[in-house]
Order: C-alpha cells, then sequence, then structure tokens
C-alpha cells in the first residue's frame, strides 16, 4: 500500500489533459494500486491519476456499490435526464457544491491489462465517471457550476486554510480531516 500526496487546485497539473496510456506494465498496476489506496485514505469515492500527479488517463471509484479503475475513460450520456446534486473534490478539500450531472452514462475504457470494459453508470457512478473524466481533461467541478455559485466557491477556495498558506499538495490524511464535516465526495 502506497499512499500519494493529493495535489490541490492551484497545482497545474489539475488543469492540464492527461496523456493516453499505451503501455500496460507493473507500474499501470502500481499505479492504480496507490489511487485506490490514496481515495480510501482520503474518503473519497473517486480519484484521477492527475490528482496524485501523474498526468494519465487512469481513475478509480469506490462508491459502495461499485469500485474499480477505468484506464482511458471515454462516456456516452444516456437520456436526457439530469441529477442535481452536492459533489465535492479530494483536490478542492473541504468544499460541496450542487453540479448537474447526466443521471446514466455508459463507460467505456480498459483496465490495466488492456482488455476492454465497458459498464452502464447511474446516480453517484455515473456522477464519479464524470467527474473523474473530467479531470483527466483538466476540468475541475467548479467549471461546472452556475456563474453566481462558481464566484462564491472561488471566494471560499481563496479564504481556505490550505490555500490561503499556498499549499498545493496535502497528505490524504489531511485531506481526510478537512473533509470530515463535507463528507465522501468525488
Amino acid at each position: 500500500m502506497t499512499i500519494q500526496p493529493v495535489r490541490l487546485f492551484g497545482d497545474p497539473v489539475l488543469r492540464a489533459r492527461a496523456d493516453e496510456v499505451d503501455t500496460f506494465d507493473r507500474e499501470l498496476q502500481q499505479l492504480v494500486t496507490d489511487l485506490t489506496d490514496t481515495m480510501h485514505a482520503s474518503r473519497g469515492v473517486g480519484m484521477a491519476a492527475p490528482q496524485i500527479g501523474v498526468g494519465l488517463r487512469v481513475f478509480v471509484y469506490d462508491t459502495g456499490d461499485a469500485a474499480g479503475h477505468v484506464v482511458n475513460p471515454v462516456f456516452d450520456v444516456v437520456g436526457a435526464d439530469e441529477q442535481t446534486g452536492p459533489e465535492g473534490c479530494l483536490s478542492i478539500p473541504g468544499l460541496r457544491y450542487d453540479v448537474t450531472r447526466a443521471q446514466r452514462v455508459v463507460a467505456r475504457g480498459v483496465d490495466v491489462h488492456g482488455v476492454p470494459i465497458e459498464f452502464e453508470a447511474e446516480g453517484l457512478l455515473a456522477r464519479c465517471v464524470q467527474h473523474e473524466t473530467d479531470h483527466l481533461d483538466g476540468v475541475l467541478y467548479l467549471q461546472r457550476l452556475e456563474p453566481a455559485t462558481r464566484k462564491q466557491a472561488m471566494r471560499a477556495v481563496r479564504e481556505s486554510e490550505w490555500f490561503a498558506a499556498g499549499k498545493t499538495v496535502m497528505s490524504a490524511a489531511e485531506v481526510a480531516g478537512s473533509r470530515a464535516e463535507s463528507g465522501r465526495s468525488e
């Protein structure tokens, strides 16, 4: 088990599009293990590789009902139903805001061995797939907020202890501690 430090809002790796994975080896397997261990230690339900400083298109998830990983993920929205609900981010600890996302998606990608995978996701898992894929595209959930809410969220970020201290990296234990009031999130 290797728990990695979590990159925070302000770290450039979070705003860059991650690279496609083209080598399926022990290093990739270790990355998935590190992501999973760090996600659990941080009390999250999802985590993308850029959140631990790795610019590769990989994410892990564990919603309580479903757990796994996807390499080189893409998704398609299924139907027109949407869900609006509280969303947070391990890279923006302590903050949660309502975000509208598709209710159902079909996720596709490959596993750590390069074997194709596909699954339909609904509710929290669909939210997680969309949130983590956004991370891989350099998009943070704050960018999905309504303008007035985004302004409020950015003020909260600027007023946070970690941002005011200039932190762009935090231990998983610190992230979990700062998230205790807001609960688990993506």
